[in-house]
């Protein structure tokens, strides 16, 4: 009998001691965990103008595209606007400060190769740009209704796609012709 009791009381004792190894690695999971939150915040707060708007509340017999829904789509496109300008600044400053004329050229190619994908997002930053301001143009005017058929587009589709011009099912068709022709 005791060496069953001296074979239990070990048993016991390397339970317990395993027991405070497997918190102690809990705590060290959720300290890791909890550093990548911090910096998807601050991710968060930089473009927050135009992702984390709050999603426009319809009023029942409420009438399309009235002042508050302009103002509403407004304000996502002036974010959504300044949030490219201020990506095309920090660009500006991180080729200037990247510059360097490295001896390795394949340093100089990563480097070239670098700045050419930069340039590229920017080129097309900029057409989006372009395609904000007529947006922006258009509020006053026919903002909300398809280019082609003149039905409403919808607040949730424009929420989604604020430069969008064409309603769902005109869009559909455009890229099924677009699929069968190569255009």
């Amino acid at each position: 009998m005791a060496v069953k009791k001296a074979v239990t009381k070990k048993a016991t004792t390397s339970s317990a001691k395993k027991a405070p190894a497997k918190k102690a690695a809990v705590a060290k999971t959720a300290v890791k965990k909890a550093a990548p939150k911090k910096a998807a915040s601050k991710l968060r707060t930089d473009d927050s103008t135009f992702t984390n708007f709050t999603p426009y509340k319809e009023k029942k017999g409420e009438e399309y595209m009235n002042a508050d829904q302009v103002a509403h789509f407004r304000m996502i496109l002036d974010g959504w606007k300044q949030q490219l300008m201020n990506n095309v600044d920090e660009t500006v400053h991180h080729m200037q400060d990247e510059a360097a004329n490295f001896p390795d050229p394949n340093d100089r190619a990563s480097q070239e190769s670098e700045f050419a994908m930069e340039l590229r997002t920017r080129d097309r930053e900029r057409k989006l740009l372009k395609k904000i301001g007529e947006s922006l143009d258009d509020l006053e005017e026919d903002y909300g209704f398809c280019s082609h058929c003149g039905i409403e587009i919808g607040i949730r589709r424009l929420e989604a796609r604020p430069t969008a011009t064409q309603c769902i099912d005109c869009k559909t068709l455009n890229e099924i012709r677009e699929k069968q022709y190569g255009k």
